[in-house]
């Protein structure tokens, strides 16, 4: 059984505070920084908090930079800087990790894959399948496809998760 990602609650992190979400961001900061170190990179470390989440993004550097902005880099690095910061906390993070602004990027991205969906559906077709993507993806095309007027379900399991979109 699948749970439609607008309707699953999230109650881990529900309560937490500001003082805790930045305390958060300390942590993922300082662990990113080790890791930075560790493979000789550059970066300067912004800290935000937003949304009940901790925002963590790595600019500056150099190109060698680069190398980890790609997404399934910055998936991975933010899945480990979580568990990280669930290891010093004793409780779940849904912080987000960007680098070198792939964030946005990724986000432009999806919002292409909506137009092109929303285009589908208006040409005829009844429903298109989306590729598969993160919780935080997923999140940012329901908005986006509900902000247009559509409807969109998530299905399948694990990393093969994805949206279908179809008319509202």
């Amino acid at each position: 059984m699948t749970t439609d990602d607008r309707t699953a609650p999230d109650t881990s992190t529900a309560e937490l505070s500001l003082e805790e979400l930045e305390a958060d961001g300390d942590l993922a900061a300082d662990y990113i920084e080790g890791l930075l170190d560790i493979a000789d990179l550059d970066g300067d470390i912004d800290i935000d908090v937003a949304n009940g989440r901790a925002y963590v993004s790595v600019t500056g550097g150099d190109v060698d930079l680069d190398r980890l902005a790609g997404v399934d880099t910055v998936q991975a690095l933010q899945d480990l800087t979580r568990l990280a910061v669930q290891a010093k906390t004793g409780r779940f993070s849904r912080l987000i990790v960007d680098v070198g602004g792939s964030r946005d990027a990724r986000a432009t991205e999806l919002k292409r894959m909506v137009d092109s969906a929303v285009a589908q559906i208006a040409a005829g077709r009844e429903q298109v399948e989306l590729e598969p993507m993160s919780s935080y993806e997923r999140k940012l095309v329901h908005d986006d496809v509900a902000d247009r007027g559509y409807f969109s379900e998530s299905r399948g399991e694990g990393r093969d998760r994805r949206l279908i979109i179809s008319r509202g």
